[in-house]
């Protein structure tokens, strides 16, 4: 079985394809955060492959093509910041005080939890880029001794979570500004936040998606100096 569904051109990408749409319709029937495409997606793509006997391996070179998609489609939120461009300069200052200050938040807990627990080097700089954008993380990660494959998972985890209860949390802390709404979202959990923060209002969806390209680029500047002190 395995052997045969391999075989067949484009089964990665077809399986990937559906299970996501199998998600976002889930997702849309019901109207609730916890049939997120992804984490539907994902569950659903494990299972066929549990069933099937698929290498994952094999799955994962199947679905190159996605994977080189990741970067342009992170240039391409470049379109809500040229639509919301005034708001974003007035607000320029505090938004930028707030994606250095749960950036560097956040390198800092990770740091301190895994010293915590005695995690190794490897396990350390895995998990230190789990709040960025895949692209960027798996690069640091793979340029400083870390496990790509594991930051990979972290970082998909740590966005599907910002997508689920990042709502409740605004909420439990009082966060009603789409201006601080949008820096949460977009520093503490990329791309997946940010497409929670487009769907509550536009401003907020605008600021995550800067929150999340300052905080990649200065997470991408700060990583190095954090794995010297390992």
């Amino acid at each position: 079985m395995a052997d045969f569904l391999t075989a067949l051109p484009l089964f990665s990408l077809a399986l990937t394809v559906c299970a996501f749409q199998v998600g976002a319709w889930l997702q849309k029937k019901t109207g609730s955060a916890l049939f997120n495409p992804i984490l539907v997606g994902g569950v659903l793509v494990i299972g066929v492959l549990l069933l099937t006997g698929i290498d994952p391996e094999v799955y994962d070179k199947g679905t190159q093509g996605i994977s080189w998609l990741l970067t342009p489609a992170t240039v391409c939120l470049a379109l809500p910041l040229y639509q919301h461009v005034k708001v974003l300069k007035k607000d320029l200052p505090a938004i930028l005080t707030g994606i250095f200050a749960g950036s560097v938040a956040g390198l800092v807990c990770i740091f301190f939890m895994c010293r915590l627990f005695s995690l190794n080097h490897e396990l350390t700089v895995s998990l230190l880029p789990k709040s960025i954008t895949t692209a960027i993380g798996t690069a640091l990660s793979a340029q400083n001794g870390g496990n790509t494959t594991l930051t990979s998972v972290v970082i998909i985890i740590t966005g599907v979570f910002g997508n689920l209860v990042g709502t409740a949390f605004s909420k439990v802390l009082k966060l009603n500004d789409p201006v601080s709404q949008g820096v949460a979202f977009g520093t503490s959990s990329h791309l997946g936040g940010t497409s929670k923060a487009t769907e509550l209002h536009p401003v907020t969806g605008a600021v995550s998606t800067l929150s999340l390209v300052v905080a990649g680029i200065l997470v991408a500047v700060l990583f190095p100096i954090a794995c010297q002190f390992l």
